[in-house]
């Protein structure tokens, strides 16, 4: 429920704001159509697949969000450092992605928890990648390592010393990394939990600050103050209760999970255009000053 409530809030800043919508403007029309016949097809020919496929982009896209946000910090600091994070938290992905694959019981875990027809599919399909990914673990554990170091090396070179704001959310994402690898159902959980209650967060930080600054924008008229955010905030929460409801009551919960799918695509698609730290107004409603250069 809390992966699925945050993918429609990207939506509300896309066509809540004219100047976004004016960006990507044939984008914006075409996108839609584009994944529910996606979502369509894929759900006819093999769920599985398009459920492995939606998994693995969300486990990018949540990483590059992680990355967003150590950007922010840094941006704030003034470094110029997302050239070594970006490879280093896709190696710490991939290495946990290959752990789990070559030396994880895949099965178990299917006793342990009852995943639906469909994601048990998905995860036999995985442990068939065993060995393949048992191969790729131990390169990607000495990548991750070495960038590791490089990075701890780059950021007390700085002089800022340890236990920055930054420093804390490294460690929190290494935290989650490790905790999908020692207990895969909890840390995955764990990780898509977070990545979606940090969404709220940015949105409501962003949105607080684009009112100060005097953005005329439907969206962030609408949540120009305290009263109007908690108004807005709790419509939506009811809107975002109905639609699961109503979705898991139809033709045994496939309605659900194409919501789930084309939702999901649009949130994952959308992002990448949407908090741009180069662009001053993104930066400005995140904090940020805009003479520092950006790297995302």
């Amino acid at each position: 429920m809390v992966s699925f409530a945050h993918q429609p809030l990207t939506l509300g800043l896309v066509y809540g704001d004219p100047a976004q919508r004016s960006a990507k403007r044939w984008l914006y029309r075409i996108a839609p159509v584009v994944a529910a016949l996606a979502v369509l097809i894929g759900i006819n020919v093999s769920l599985t697949l398009v459920a492995l496929i939606a998994g693995l982009w969300n486990a990018e896209h949540t990483l590059m969000q992680r990355y967003g946000v150590m950007r922010i910090y840094g941006r704030k600091a003034g470094d110029t450092n997302g050239g070594l994070e970006k490879p280093m938290l896709i190696a710490w992905l991939v290495t946990a992605l290959t752990f789990l694959g070559g030396y994880v019981d895949l099965q178990g875990l299917l006793l342990k928890i009852n995943m639906g027809g469909t994601n048990a599919d998905s995860v036999r399909l995985l442990d068939r990648l065993s060995t393949v990914a048992a191969w790729l673990f131990w390169p990607s554990l000495i990548v991750s390592a070495v960038l590791l170091v490089r990075w701890t090396r780059v950021e007390r070179a700085s002089g800022r010393g340890i236990g920055t704001a930054k420093d804390w959310y490294v460690a929190a994402t290494f935290g989650l990394v490790l905790a999908v690898m020692i207990d895969p159902i909890a840390g995955i959980f764990g990780y898509v939990a977070a990545h979606s209650i940090e969404y709220f967060g940015i949105v409501h930080t962003s949105l607080r600050r684009r009112a100060a600054t005097g953005d005329v924008s439907p969206v962030a008229r609408s949540t120009s103050t305290a009263w109007r955010r908690t108004g807005v905030y709790s419509l939506y929460a009811l809107v975002i209760l109905a639609v699961m409801y109503v979705t898991l009551e139809f033709w045994g919960g496939t309605l659900y999970a194409f919501a789930v799918l084309y939702f999901g695509a649009l949130h994952i698609l959308y992002d990448g255009f949407v908090w741009k730290l180069r662009k001053p107004a993104t930066a400005a409603s995140l904090g940020i000053s805009s003479h520092i250069p950006s790297v995302r």
